[in-house]
């Protein structure tokens, strides 16, 4: 029987989800900005380099991904134990989560310096040798900096769990400022390419991992942060993983889809991938609204379900979906009134400028109706412990719908990258009818009673 549908003293009040949600806006905007103008300085050095970048940056895009699930997992655990006001244990779980991260993220950076050439063959095999010389260059260098990325993910999830997003986006400022800064430099005074775009997002990384842990160290809000004599605890790591390892698996095969699908559009030639990367970029503007409040729905449901109340989480979900499809519609409206002027930003052909403009339409006008419902709304049921539902449906949508549509479309009847990006939004009505089931059927208010019996 669900517990606690009678809604309670609100857990949030208006300017608490504002204090919230607001930094994150800012933190996501950053992070596009910076990738777009990582972009746009590495279109200097030529397609070759722009290419090279963009397809190395889907495999950053995995990692980053797995990081962020296992931050994720850490993310709600910590927010159920503060609804549920135990307070020692959030700051337990908190402490094995920067442990885990740090670990992963070692281990992934060993494996890109060892195998990062097989992986590119793997993944890209038919691309210029130019293009992949200048991949290799970029992904050993990023590699560097995994380490940090897992731990400042780790710390920007602590400070969100507890509702204290603006101590992650004022570090998230100083991180992008060092990368622009530093790519600016780097490419266009000291003419690097593309080492001088990789060196700075791995110096940036290192200083906001340094800052951010510092700043958990000396509190994030209830929560305590102590690092000296960390070591893993059994129980405690059974329960971040039961939410990271479902999270992390879906993304990081729904990531590894998106590298098989840019593996297609390599094999269309470096004009198709470089429009693919331009539109790539322009397309995170679209949706950074609704990643925000993504990263904001773990924190809120996952206190409601800590605190056993649904009633609440229901209310605070259609707030935040409501909030998010705003965010999306008004930026999908800016980016297709002003995509002539986006578009001569980058250094890039005639046929992949007219490309690019084609495959962003085909991304933003159906981003207003599908993003929300396919990637806001399962962080609802991520919150409370129904990881493995929202893995399975991304595994099989994104193995029949996306990639088997990108083979039939993309290859078997010639249509190339636009192909490629029609099977995308079929992927999204694929999960949206999933997820909006789920939601409904109340099935996702279980999880976190079964544990807690």
């Amino acid at each position: 029987m669900e517990a606690a549908t009678k809604e309670s003293r609100p857990l949030f009040t208006n300017q608490q989800l504002c204090a919230l949600i607001v930094p994150l806006l800012i933190e996501q905007l950053l992070a596009v900005a910076v990738g777009m103008a990582d972009t746009m300085m590495v279109s200097q050095a030529g397609e070759a380099a722009v290419s090279g970048v963009s397809l190395v940056d889907m495999i950053n895009n995995l990692i980053i991904y797995l990081f962020s699930a296992l931050a994720t997992g850490g993310a709600v655990v910590t927010s159920q134990f503060i609804g549920a006001r135990r307070i020692r244990e959030a700051g337990d779980s908190a402490g094995q989560l920067v442990l885990l991260s740090l670990l992963s993220g070692l281990g992934i950076l060993a494996f890109c310096l060892l195998c990062g050439r097989p992986v590119m063959r793997l993944f890209f095999g038919s691309i210029t040798e130019d293009v992949m010389e200048a991949g290799l260059l970029y992904l050993r260098i990023t590699a560097v900096s995994y380490p940090f990325l897992a731990l400042y993910n780790a710390g920007a999830a602590l400070f969100r769990s507890v509702g204290n997003s603006g101590i992650s986006m004022r570090v998230s400022i100083v991180m992008n400022l060092i990368n622009i800064v530093g790519n600016a430099i780097g490419v266009l005074v000291l003419h690097l390419g593309v080492a001088g775009v990789a060196l700075p997002t791995l110096i940036s990384r290192a200083v906001a991992a340094f800052l951010i842990l510092r700043a958990a160290e000396h509190g994030a809000g209830p929560v305590q942060l102590h690092l000296r004599g960390l070591r893993l605890r059994g129980h405690m790591v059974r329960r971040i993983l039961e939410i990271g390892v479902p999270s992390a698996v879906e993304n990081g095969l729904f990531q590894l889809g998106r590298l098989l699908v840019v593996s297609i559009i390599a094999t269309f030639g470096t004009a198709q991938i470089a429009a693919n990367a331009v539109a790539n970029n322009l397309d995170g503007m679209a949706i950074l609204g609704g990643q925000a409040l993504g990263l904001a729905t773990i924190t809120v449901v996952g206190q409601c379900v800590g605190a056993g109340d649904y009633a609440q989480a229901r209310r605070y979900n259609r707030k935040l979906m409501l909030i998010s499809w705003l965010l999306i519609a008004a930026s999908v409206a800016a980016i297709l009134i002003s995509l002539p002027l986006l578009l001569n930003l980058y250094n890039i052909s005639d046929e992949a400028r007219v490309l690019s403009a084609q495959l962003v339409r085909l991304h933003n006008i159906p981003a207003i109706a599908l993003w929300c419902l396919s990637f806001t709304l399962p962080n609802t049921l991520r919150a409370a412990g129904d990881a493995r539902f929202t893995m399975v449906v991304s595994i099989v949508s994104m193995a029949v719908f996306r990639i088997g549509f990108s083979v039939v479309l993309g290859i078997w009847m010639g249509m190339g990258a636009i192909g490629v990006w029609i099977a995308m939004d079929i992927d999204w009505v694929c999960r949206v009818i999933c997820f909006v089931a789920r939601y409904f059927s109340g099935a996702w208010t279980r999880k976190y009673q079964n544990y807690q019996a």
